[in-house]
Order: C-alpha cells, then structure tokens, then sequence
C-alpha cells in the first residue's frame, strides 16, 4: 500500500480482513459478511478511540444494507460534523460503497451528485484488489479518512465551509 502515511498503514493492518465473499442477495452468507463487517468495525472503533482518533459513529438498517452515521474532522481546534451515508451495492463486495456526505453536495469538484465523495482514482483500485478482504471499515479508513484530511481544511480555508458557531 504505497503512497499510505504511516498512521493510515497502522490503521489498516489492525482492521481484520474479511473473508465470506457475499453480498446483500445471498441469504445466510450474507449474514455471515455483516458479521465478519460488525466484527471489523468495532476493531477499527476500538482502535480510533485507544489512540485518541475517534472520527466517525456507524450503523446499519437491520439487513445490514444502507448505513447511516456523523463523521467529524477537527480543525483549528473546531468540531466540524457531517451526517453520513451509503448503501450497500448489490454487487458487494465487488463493488465498493459509494461514501455520501449530503451536506456537501456541490461544495467541491472531487464529489459526485448527491454528495458522493470521489474515490474514483486511489481507493476503489485497491478495493478491487482486496476483494472480499475489504469492508465498511477499510473503506472508512482507506476511502473517507483521507478525503476529508485532504477536503475538509481545504473548504474551511476557503469558505465554503463555516463552522456552526460562525454562522
């Protein structure tokens, strides 16, 4: 995993990979894979919060197949706090969810319609090669965490972000 700094790479080697190759059309095995996807999560949770980055709350519907949450970044010592959301393709895991931070829709170039960030060039080709290995913890880890750490200063330096005590 190239081009990763180090946290990232020591994140993600503690993130258990998964193995059931299943998505939400394939019954038991399904149930599985959001097992084996809940076990991550809450590894990667517990993680965050040991070395004092806790940054995002997850859950899902009971079929495990659209997930909502709050996602945060910290910035000049302000809490900038964001609701999050994604389905669970039908192609899962060939195919990776598609992250949505709705409330920034249109605020920057390196987001698709409906607030879908852009993992288009660095994550989605290592997803592929990680199939089934990854999950909804690797793609918060690999996919969101760094979209923000690259986004989110950007659009508060410039304005288009105004925390929620300036407004």
């Amino acid at each position: 995993m190239e081009g990763w700094d180090n946290n990232t790479l020591t994140s993600i080697k503690k993130i258990p990979l998964l193995t059931t190759k299943a998505g939400p059309r394939d019954g038991e095995e399904w149930i599985k894979r959001l097992k084996e996807e809940y076990k991550a999560l809450i590894q990667y949770v517990q993680n965050n919060k040991a070395s004092d980055n806790d940054w995002f709350t997850i859950q899902s519907n009971k079929e495990g197949t659209k997930w909502t949450g709050k996602c945060w970044y910290m910035h000049n010592l302000l809490k900038y706090e964001f609701d999050l959301q994604f389905d669970i393709p039908v192609t899962y895991p060939t195919t990776a969810p598609e992250i949505e931070l709705p409330e920034l829709d249109g605020k920057t170039a390196k987001m698709y319609r409906g607030g879908k960030i852009c993992l288009t060039i660095h994550f989605k080709p290592l997803w592929a090669k990680n199939v089934p290995h990854f999950g909804v913890a690797h793609a918060l880890c690999l996919g969101l965490a760094p979209w923000m750490a690259a986004e989110i200063p950007h659009l508060i330096e410039s304005g288009v972000i105004v925390h929620k005590d300036n407004k």
